[in-house]
């Protein structure tokens, strides 16, 4: 699939980073295939160490060498790089884009390139256990597509939508998804602590609760209520805590949580103001 071709990153990052591993560590790609670009002297000598890649400061020598560019650098770095790459990408490469909140359109005007791929992975990419929604212009090819697979398979599970729309509920719902399991999680150590335990073993509890309890849910195959129903026992201990998490309307809070992140989502990315609940 990538023979005699390189994979290009601008903006060599956490999830740059990640995106590197992941293609090395499943001999996706060689190590000469990889080229990463970078305004940083140490982070270019830190990737080029680690991993054995080329790296470079110059963004236009990195869009010419890749037939896969993936831009991988902070939005507010965009009105930067685009014009550095415009005009350098050939009719065959493919432009990939994991920059929060950026539309296609705003990327394939800017790099003057019609084959584009917008993609948002998520935090746990970074050890291979992310999710990725992605969707591409009509230009990118079924080889293209491919390759983007295999990238963002990198990266853990990926799935491919028709519509740009879901880019910004997945940023919603996934990508900003592990902040709100961080802080459920906050919640359930600071009240261990609050009970008795050490916070190292009210550390332990919550994160093995939390891994069992996703293992259990994906192998069962059942619905989450279902399992829910199953140990909550009537007047137990279980009943009690979720009634006074009911009453004190988690689930709206979280509902409305997500949907503040969906608005915020499509304003940073079209800047329309849309209402909802």
């Amino acid at each position: 699939m990538f023979k005699d071709k390189k994979i290009a990153f601008i903006g060599g990052g956490i999830m740059g980073e990640a995106m590197v591993r992941g293609l090395l560590g499943q001999d996706i790609v060689t190590a000469d295939q990889i080229i990463v670009s970078d305004p940083w002297d140490k982070r270019r000598e830190y990737l080029a160490e680690k991993f054995g890649i080329y790296t470079t400061g110059d963004n236009r020598e990195t869009a010419e060498e890749g037939q896969v560019v993936v831009l991988s650098i902070k939005p507010q770095s965009l009105p930067y790089v685009l014009p550095e790459i415009r005009g350098h990408l050939r009719r065959g490469d493919l432009l990939m884009s994991i920059i929060a909140g950026v539309p296609i359109r705003k990327l394939a005007d800017g790099a003057a390139h019609a084959s584009v791929i917008r993609a948002m992975p998520n935090t746990p990419a970074q050890i291979g256990l992310g999710i990725t929604v992605w969707t591409a212009t009509d230009e990118v090819s079924d080889e293209h597509k491919g390759q983007a697979q295999a990238i963002l398979g990198s990266l853990g599970e990926e799935i491919f939508v028709d519509q740009e729309s879901y880019l910004d509920m997945a940023t919603a719902l996934s990508g900003s998804g592990p902040g709100y399991v961080f802080m459920m999680m906050e919640a359930l150590i600071d009240a261990g602590v609050h009970l008795g335990f050490s916070r190292h073993i009210a550390t332990q509890l919550v994160f093995q609760t939390m891994r069992g309890s996703i293992e259990y849910a994906e192998q069962s195959g059942k619905h989450v209520a279902e399992l829910r129903n199953q140990v909550t026992s009537p007047g137990g201990t279980t009943a009690a805590a979720l009634y006074h998490m009911e009453k004190g309307g988690l689930r709206t809070v979280i509902s409305r949580g997500i949907w503040a992140a969906y608005q915020r989502s499509v304003e940073l990315g079209q800047g329309e103001d849309i209402k909802g609940p």
